[in-house]
């Protein structure tokens, strides 16, 4: 699923793909504790691809890469322990339209864990591990 060139074009042919088990695009981090449980769901599972900077509908909205980054990092160093193996990759997309202005997104390459599971440790004193079911992140039943 990853290629050696990451690019605009591996962008498009991911926005051909449907959210699941290792694909979640995200208009942007809005809370640092959610996107924790994707990367714990993922980091569990079989790693993934995270878009930050997509619209439901698979547009390309874009967002500040340097403020995603800081909201991803900050929530694995925050929320996860032991911390997710992850790469972050921000990516220019050039306009379809002459008047249309770039856009950034951030991709962020989530590897699996091959250690203990990747646990979740809430603002409310609770502690989850989470694994990905096609689309969505579900607790793992101990």
């Amino acid at each position: 699923m990853f290629p050696k060139k990451i690019d605009q074009e591996f962008v498009n042919q991911l926005l051909l793909k449907v959210e699941g088990e290792q694909l979640e695009f995200k208009q942007q981090i809005s809370s640092q504790e959610k996107i924790a449980k994707t990367l714990s769901a993922m980091a569990n599972s079989a790693g993934g691809l995270i878009l930050i900077g997509i619209s439901d509908q698979r547009k390309i909205v874009g967002v500040d890469p340097e403020e995603e980054r800081y909201m991803i990092t900050a929530a694995n160093e925050t929320f996860c322990m032991p911390k997710v193996s992850m790469e972050l990759y921000p990516i220019k997309i050039d306009p379809k339209r002459p008047n249309e202005e770039e856009k950034m997104i951030l991709l962020v390459h989530v590897h699996v864990n091959l250690g203990p599971q990747v646990v979740v440790k809430h603002k409310s004193g609770t502690s989850k591990s989470y694994f990905r079911m096609e689309s969505q992140n579900k607790v793992i039943k101990i």
